[in-house]
């Protein structure tokens, strides 16, 4: 059954185009050309960069991140309750205020402290500034030393700056060894992101994240297998030019460098624009849609890769908006305050919308008129549920 999946998922009509075998991509004379099966070595890699990322963030982040000046803040810590703790756990971080209330009475707790109890139990959720700035080390670290890597890997390509050669004499196109290594890194990166996934900083738009780092990893394995890596090469490159800006300026960030952060932020939103809404779309995806088929007819393989590149360039228009939104932070405020894909950290002074409490006194009554509820939150949703009737006035 294994052998007869094997057979049908490499047939040549999904991953080459018609008149194209997979004998003419044998190697023979000293020629080399990419395999499928080398994007199995992937994986190692992949473990290899989740075991190096967590030396570096312990032993280079971390100091780095103290030097700079990066402080935790200290949270006030909440008095267990199994109560509150079950609900908070099953059934969410943010009861509406109804169901506060009926928290607060069972619990013998005013609505007041029941608010403060969860306002400090998701603060002890949402990560600490030093492990955002490990991470965002780690990525800028690794995007750096890639997009150094590709510019020396390509910059003496001729198809790197007339993207029409990227489909002279394809398929039958040989392999550059350090073009290889260079997508192999790019993939095994994007395998460890999926790894790490349930340890890293889950931020607003943590499922456009998990659908980016999917369609990478679909990119980049099925541009190798059908020997796409001139156009693929290009669009891991041209991913390079902002991604190590936009986590420098991170960096930057949450170690309060205000003037370095918002100048790398302008930066990196003009080259962000430029590399993904203008040159992607308008250079990149017509090259794929257009230029790759003058010769030749489309095939599947063509009509994946350019739906896998069109939800990508969906995702960039997506992160633009954010980015938009933050310039007029920016222009609004004069600073780049927070990175609003992130949940700021709440004070115990927020009032969660509560009705202020009236002065408690002894035995469970308040001032003023109107029946309490012993040992329960004063408040109009109080008085509403108190044997099932509001208060009369």
């Amino acid at each position: 059954m294994l052998f007869s999946f094997n057979e049908w998922l490499w047939q040549e009509k999904y991953w080459l185009p018609p008149n194209s075998t997979w004998a003419q991509l044998e190697d023979r004379d000293g020629l080399v050309f990419a395999h499928p099966h080398h994007m199995l070595a992937a994986l190692p890699v992949a473990l290899v960069l989740v075991a190096v990322r967590i030396v570096f963030e312990r032993f280079v982040a971390l100091p780095l991140s103290r030097w700079m000046g990066v402080r935790d803040e200290i949270r006030r810590q909440m008095k267990p309750n199994p109560v509150l703790e079950k609900y908070f756990l099953r059934m969410g971080q943010r009861p509406v205020e109804t169901q506060m209330v009926l928290l607060a009475a069972q619990c013998g707790l005013t609505l007041r402290q029941t608010q403060r109890w969860f306002r400090r139990r998701r603060n002890l959720e949402r990560p600490y500034l030093s492990k955002k700035f490990c991470e965002a080390s780690w990525r800028f670290v690794f995007y750096l030393c890639s997009f150094v890597g590709g510019i020396s890997v390509l910059y003496h390509e001729p198809w790197l700056w007339t993207l029409a050669l990227c489909w002279e004499n394809y398929p039958q196109q040989t392999l550059n060894l350090a073009l290889y290594w260079w997508y192999l890194l790019e993939l095994g990166f994007y395998i460890s992101l999926l790894i790490t996934l349930p340890f890293d900083i889950k931020r607003k738009d943590f499922k456009e994240q998990v659908l980016h780092h999917f369609v990478t990893v679909g990119l980049i394995a099925f541009s190798y297998s059908s020997n796409l890596l001139r156009i693929g090469s290009v669009v891991l490159l041209l991913h390079d030019c902002s991604d190590y800006l936009l986590e420098a300026c991170k960096m930057f960030n949450y170690s309060h460098f205000r003037r370095v952060c918002n100048a790398l932020f302008i930066i990196f939103s003009l080259v962000f624009f430029y590399t993904r809404l203008i040159f992607f779309p308008t250079r990149v995806l017509y090259s794929t849609l257009f230029d790759s088929i003058k010769n030749r007819s489309p095939f599947f393989g063509y009509y994946y890769f350019n739906v896998l590149l069109v939800m990508l360039q969906i995702l960039h228009v997506y992160w633009f908006c954010l980015i938009l939104r933050m310039i007029f932070n920016f222009l609004w405020k004069g600073q780049m305050a927070k990175d609003i894909r992130s949940d700021a950290e709440e004070s115990d002074s927020s009032d969660d919308g509560a009705v202020p409490e009236s002065p408690q006194l002894k035995n469970g009554v308040t001032r003023g008129s109107g029946p309490a509820v012993a040992n329960g939150p004063r408040s109009r949703a109080a008085g509403r549920l108190a044997n099932g009737h509001t208060q009369s006035t």
